[in-house]
């Protein structure tokens, strides 16, 4: 596959405060699957996830981390590939916040590809926004993980399965990414 202008591959709050134990092992994945969509001449859209003091998530889940840095950084290992891509600082879970739908619009990205952490919540909302709005999402599921726990992972692809379609859900080698000729 090469990417065209209509495709993007939106990593989903890969930042410090997510790797924990259960997502560690899908920062290679994805760093890979960055390197390869860059070099096959991709688009990237980076997300951001911050909290902030009274959020439904401190409020309702009191949960108060990602409100600081280190913890809402980007991940070291994906520093060199910003400058390759947009980043959307978002405080919801989806990435079709007001900005992030008019940046889906600006570029025509019409074919968007889903990575990272949280399978059951932030990756499952922006990939049925997607589908939402007419978008087509794919999920690559090798490339996607929960920082809480495996079973949440599974839980989150089922439920993608019913909601956006089984074939929606991909993996890295169902891109066979090839780099572009310079």
């Amino acid at each position: 596959m090469e990417p065209s202008t209509r495709d993007v591959l939106v990593l989903i709050d890969m930042q410090n405060g997510f790797i924990r134990p259960a997502s560690a092992h899908v920062v290679p994945e994805v760093v890979g699957l960055v390197h390869d969509w860059v070099a096959a001449g991709g688009a990237v859209l980076f997300t951001r996830y911050l909290n902030y003091p009274g959020s439904p998530y401190t409020r309702i889940l009191d949960w108060h981390k990602c409100q600081t840095s280190p913890e809402v950084d980007i991940i070291p290992e994906l520093i060199p590939y910003i400058e390759s891509g947009v980043v959307l600082n978002k405080t919801v879970y989806s990435v079709f916040t007001e900005e992030g739908s008019v940046l889906v619009k600006e570029h025509g990205w019409e074919n968007l590809y889903f990575c990272g952490i949280d399978t059951e919540a932030c990756v499952m909302q922006s990939a049925i926004g997607a589908f939402e709005r007419g978008l087509t999402p794919h999920v690559i599921t090798d490339a996607c993980a929960s920082h809480d726990h495996a079973d949440l992972h599974r839980a989150g692809l089922m439920l993608l399965r019913k909601n956006i379609g089984p074939r929606q859900l991909i993996t890295r080698a169902d891109l066979s990414l090839r780099p572009t000729e310079a």
